[in-house]
């Protein structure tokens, strides 16, 4: 099947300064895929080249296995069928909600843009305000407004910057999923750039993670987060510690941590020197006696989860995720256990 887009060794960025380079992937029809990665790593510069914005310095784009860019071509915005929306919303402050929407509807007739905004107010669920501006309307309300704007010509494709950024955490994630569930039913693809990782992970079906001026890794969240391709990816999709760890046997390391057991292979044969990935939920403290003793230094209790940080006998810190009552006591002396089922391990 022919991708919907395709990246080939595109580097982008402004005038002569690039920003990402050698991108490569595909995205489908109808798959939702999330850039992730830090401030400043060239997401928005990505995005702004798909879109037809940002020149392509090298490398080429396709749209359906037409080029539409290329360092020496590139077809306007207005042409690629792709929809925009933007990290601000940019919402016509002069224009009510209705003529926000139309807006990109010039072409059809006064009956057809009626018809195609009230099923587009209905779709994103604010059938009732049509006639109000965007200064009376809430943060969700406004990203709401933006989405069927952008959704109103129909587009093949949907781009969108870090669209609730400036909403609340849990608005944030509610939106998060009735935008997934929107695109899904109405078989729009998607690429949303973000730097929450929880957000990407419940939007995205593809998972690129953009950091150092290049795509460390694109595939599903689930390849990403248990088979990270680097301690990069790693430590971007979760929270975690990379510990030196020698192979004893194909199931089984010496760490700082103490002799660790998995059930899946490293694939690495008895006195190789590895990097091990160990993230905070599968370090657990106990108060019986075990062959790793730390003290714990400071405990934050977050609701749902017990956060204690901990000193290892090196005077390594490190921290253990419980999501059980489990109340320990700063300066108590416990044993740690390592609960991880399959070893993220890298080469050293």
């Amino acid at each position: 099947m022919t991708p919907l887009l395709e990246l080939n060794s595109l580097s982008c960025g402004y005038e002569t300064a690039i920003i990402a380079e050698q991108l490569n992937f595909q995205l489908h029809s109808g798959e939702i895929a999330c850039l992730l990665g830090p401030s400043g790593c060239g997401k928005t510069t990505v995005l702004r080249a798909i879109a037809g914005f940002n020149p392509v310095l090298a490398g080429s784009i396709l749209q359906n296995g037409r080029e539409i860019s290329t360092a020496a071509f590139t077809v306007p915005p207005e042409q690629r069928s792709i929809g925009v929306v933007f990290q601000d919303y940019a919402l016509f402050p002069h224009l009510n909600v209705f003529d926000n929407i139309a807006f990109g509807l010039q072409r059809k007739s006064a009956a057809e843009k009626r018809k195609a905004v009230t099923e587009l107010l209905k779709l994103v669920e604010l059938p009732d305000i049509s006639s109000r501006y965007p200064h009376e309307l809430s943060g969700g309300q406004q990203q709401r407004v933006a989405l069927a704007r952008a959704l109103a010509p129909k587009p093949n494709l949907l781009l969108m910057d870090e669209p609730f950024s400036n909403l609340d955490t849990d608005l944030r994630r509610q939106l998060a999923l009735e935008v997934r569930s929107i695109l899904k039913d109405q078989g729009i693809a998607a690429i949303m750039v973000t730097h929450d990782q929880e957000e990407a992970f419940a939007i995205s079906d593809k998972l690129g993670i953009l950091a150092q001026g290049g795509l460390q890794q694109w595939g599903a969240p689930t390849e990403l987060y248990y088979q990270p391709v680097n301690p990069l990816v790693a430590g971007f999709v979760g929270k975690g510690e990379l510990f030196d760890a020698e192979c004893l046997d194909e199931t089984s390391v010496r760490t700082e941590l103490g002799t660790l057991e998995f059930a899946e292979p490293f694939g690495a044969v008895s006195g190789k020197r590895l990097s091990l990935f160990i993230r905070p939920a599968d370090i657990r403290p106990s108060m019986d006696k075990g062959s790793v003793m730390a003290r714990i230094e400071q405990k934050e209790f977050l609701g749902q989860s017990v956060v204690y940080h901990l000193s290892l006998p090196s005077g390594r810190r490190i921290e253990s995720e419980v999501f059980e009552p489990l109340m320990l006591d700063v300066g108590a002396q416990v044993s740690l256990h390592i609960a991880a089922h399959r070893p993220i391990a890298f080469a050293r």
